[in-house]
């Protein structure tokens, strides 16, 4: 080819990546690892995983696994076993009525995600995704060819979505519900008698699929239950694909392990992509993860009051920030800040606050602590916080988060 065949051939990229954005918390982390690599003592409230390290038993479990010789591929859809084992999951903490067969397991529970979507959406298909939502849906569905159609959840329904505001939304086109429990970012938790409500408008409308994302399942704190829609409402079931994983309930986000349960017809789809893409997870990490379900459960217990009793440290402390306002946050953890007290403010070094990306900026260059803006998860002015780290750095965070909040002109 020559050189002018070949400059043809440069920069043509699919078409759905054009309208794709980076996600917002990575950029993030990557702006703390430079300041970071410059000498800047960075206090991150940006990442979204446990501080803690993976439970010795699961990574004893994943040693044995590679001197056992367990190191070759596994069936795309997941080693039996472990099927077996996140069956007995959904049955026994979720009370869904699930075989082995009826399970896929994936690279990460976003994986789980993008098979659902790629396999099931076409052209002008669009998929609900309620406000503030985790920064990949709206992305993952841009990137399928297919419209998220976003509905704003304010603090005043609690960052949740209403049935009146679900039932208006939806349109023949209307391919998927996503409904993420308890909420990145706001820890937003959907009780039983929400999530029935939500149920009776889906069932008025039988061509929507429903995505439940229940990856923070075990960190739902202040003694509540955790339910999951095809558990609440039984006969929207057959057409529900409930994702979860070991990452977040077992330290595990490196492990890069997803599963979920659904009808087969979906279920089958999703492995027939799977197939010609990553084909099955690591062979290592699902051994890992059969540890993980199959083993000891009090590092979850444990983990989760850690979570709660930062959870109330947080929220007391920004509430007492001025020009800031917290809800307190019902799980995950994660709280969604409202930073509208500070938009039109001038910090010391004389950047004016338009924006909450600005006060995120300004917060990551004056004070040292990184935040991601709120309108990245599709609602401003916020920003969030992810509260997954020791209680030190969280007050010395707090601190540094009011005295910039109190110099500001």
């Amino acid at each position: 080819m020559n050189a002018i065949d070949s400059s043809l051939a440069i920069g043509r990229l699919n078409v759905h990546l054009h309208s794709a954005q980076p996600s917002a918390t990575y950029r993030m982390m990557d702006r703390v690892a430079a300041r970071r690599a410059a000498g800047a003592k960075v206090i991150s409230l940006s990442a979204g995983e446990p501080d803690f390290d993976t439970p010795v038993h699961i990574c004893d479990a994943a040693v044995d696994a590679i001197r056992s010789g367990h190191t070759r591929y596994t069936q795309v859809a997941g080693m039996r076993a472990l099927r077996e084992a996140v069956a007995a999951k959904f049955r026994r903490e979720n009370g869904l009525d699930v075989a082995w067969e009826d399970t896929i397991v994936c690279s990460g529970g976003k994986q789980v995600i993008f098979n659902a979507l790629a396999a099931t959406l076409n052209a002008g298909d669009e998929v609900i995704v309620p406000a503030p939502y985790w920064v990949s849906y709206p992305e993952i569905v841009q990137l399928c060819g297919a419209r998220p159609v976003v509905i704003a959840c304010d603090s005043a329904s609690g960052f949740k979505l209403t049935p009146d505001a679900l039932d208006r939304a939806i349109t023949p086109r209307t391919r998927w519900l996503i409904l993420n429990s308890p909420s990145n970012p706001t820890g937003a938790v959907y009780s039983l008698q929400e999530l029935r409500a939500l149920g009776e408008v889906l069932l008025k409308h039988p061509h929507v699929l429903v995505l439940a994302d229940d990856i923070y399942e075990h960190l739902v704190f202040d003694g509540a239950g955790f339910f999951t829609l095809a558990q609440a409402e039984p006969r929207i079931a057959p057409r529900t694909l409930t994702m979860n994983g070991v990452s977040k309930a077992y330290a595990m986000t490196g492990w890069r392990i997803g599963f979920g349960t659904g009808p087969r017809w979906l279920l089958d789809a999703m492995e027939k992509l799977q197939g010609q893409q990553t084909s099955g997870a690591s062979s290592i990490s699902q051994h890992a993860a059969l540890a993980a379900l199959n083993g000891p459960q009090d590092f979850i217990r444990e983990a989760r009051h850690s979570f709660e009793r930062r959870r109330d440290l947080l929220v007391a402390s920004l509430n007492g920030t001025p020009g800031l306002r917290c809800d307190q946050p019902g799980g995950a953890f994660y709280a969604f800040v409202s930073c509208k007290d500070l938009i039109g403010g001038t910090t010391p070094a004389g950047t004016v606050l338009r924006t909450d990306e600005d006060v995120a900026g300004a917060l990551l260059e004056e004070a040292n602590v990184a935040v991601v803006h709120g309108s990245a998860f599709g609602l401003g002015p916020y920003f969030r916080i992810a509260y997954a780290l020791d209680e030190k750095s969280l007050h010395d965070a707090c601190s540094a988060i009011d005295r910039f909040c109190k110099a500001l002109s």
